[in-house]
């Protein structure tokens, strides 16, 4: 019950806080899904009362201290994916990060970036697209901001269930 609430506080809030960024663009754009979470979501997430015993939840909170933003754009439209991927390409020229894993899966491109922090495993930055290949997949353009440790990104994606979330979860173990 407890993360259907989270969830939908996570999928309602949004609209109130806003930041911009180069993926923006597809918000507003018919056949995209859009979930946008920024700071003032997080803190009030993680000012919330869990059990003490309960160190999953304690490690999920302190976590979500450290973020800034989480924006994803979904898509199905074959149109809307060449654009997602265009602007993913043209934002790593311009935004280098480091890439942390490629899977290619049934036809499926996923690739996980990063922009790395005072030590290799903080980040400052995560983005994941995921190509869908084919019409039947989605395409996933997922970045995250803030100031957190590669090894807790984990928690985070088996709280809030994220597309590709089985392999951020991979590339944090490495």
């Amino acid at each position: 019950m407890r993360k259907l609430i989270i969830t939908l506080i996570l999928v309602l809030m949004p609209t109130l806080f806003f930041a911009q960024s180069v993926f923006d663009k597809f918000e507003d754009k018919d056949g995209v899904t859009t979930v946008v979470v920024n700071k003032k979501m997080f803190e009030l997430i993680g000012n919330t009362k869990t059990d003490p015993k309960n160190k999953e939840s304690k490690q999920y909170l302190d976590l979500v201290k450290k973020l800034d933003n989480l924006k994803m754009f979904t898509t199905g439209n074959a149109k809307i994916a060449g654009e997602m991927k265009a602007t993913v390409e043209s934002y790593l020229k311009k935004y280098p990060l480091d890439e942390l894993m490629r899977v290619n899966e049934g036809g499926r491109n996923i690739k996980i970036y990063v922009k790395t922090g005072a030590t290799s495993t903080q980040v400052r930055e995560l983005l994941m697209f995921i190509d869908g290949g084919s019409a039947k997949d989605e395409t996933v353009i997922m970045s995250l901001t803030g100031n957190f440790d590669l090894s807790e990104v984990s928690i985070l994606t088996d709280q809030m269930n994220l597309p590709g979330g089985e392999h951020i979860k991979k590339a944090s173990k490495k």
